[in-house]
């Protein structure tokens, strides 16, 4: 029997909403079959820039328990879903910095052949969601990955609009991650898993 796809969800969150969907997408992932390690990035803000946010307080704290992610995970994974919350258009420094940690993997050929995918939210709907996942996806191409992105692969994704990733509009916190984005998270965990399975079996046949 085929050992199960395995998947790692890393995100970086501030105050929780890249968190949810993170949570989401481990979540569907697992319910289509998939073995999943949901990971964060190591915060890199001072304590006191945390404290003076509530909401970014309490969602260091809700999320305490999740592991931090490390190169061997990434190795670990046969699909590897980054989140971000957009800055200035771009990826999180939190996240960036993790990513630039695996240059040792890449200098081995270890990141390879693996399917990637992003997600993403902002506070404004045009706030910087697809230049934040295309900025994103730079990296998988510098790592020889499979770039899966869910496209407009279902019809619920005209419901979100973003074929580039699953994407938020969180209006500072104001708008909670709702059906719409939970139902995105959904296509794009499947989409993932679905296309990592086939990527493993035909090279495991090859």
């Amino acid at each position: 029997m085929s050992t199960p796809t395995k998947v790692a969800v890393v995100y970086y969150s501030s105050t929780g909403t890249i968190a949810e969907i993170g949570k989401q997408i481990a979540l569907h992932a697992e319910k289509a079959g998939a073995e999943v390690r949901l990971l964060k990035a190591a915060e890199l803000a001072p304590q006191a820039a945390i404290d003076s946010n509530p909401a970014w307080a309490a969602n260091a704290a809700a999320t305490a328990d999740i592991p931090v992610a490390t190169p061997e995970d990434i190795e670990w994974a046969d699909a590897v879903v980054f989140g971000s919350p957009t800055r200035f258009g771009n990826v999180t420094s939190q996240l960036k910095q993790f990513i630039d940690t695996l240059g040792g993997l890449w200098a081995q050929g270890k990141l390879v052949d693996k399917v990637y995918s992003g997600f993403t939210s902002s506070a404004t709907a045009h706030g910087g969601q697809e230049s934040t996942l295309l900025a994103l996806y730079n990296s998988f191409h510098h790592f020889g990955g499979i770039v899966v992105a869910p496209g407009y692969t279902d019809p619920a994704k005209f419901a979100d609009g973003n074929p580039y990733g699953t994407s938020h509009v969180d209006a500072q916190g104001n708008n909670p991650v709702d059906d719409t984005t939970r139902e995105a998270a959904r296509i794009q965990a499947e989409r993932v898993v679905k296309i990592a399975s086939a990527l493993k079996a035909g090279l495991a046949a090859g």
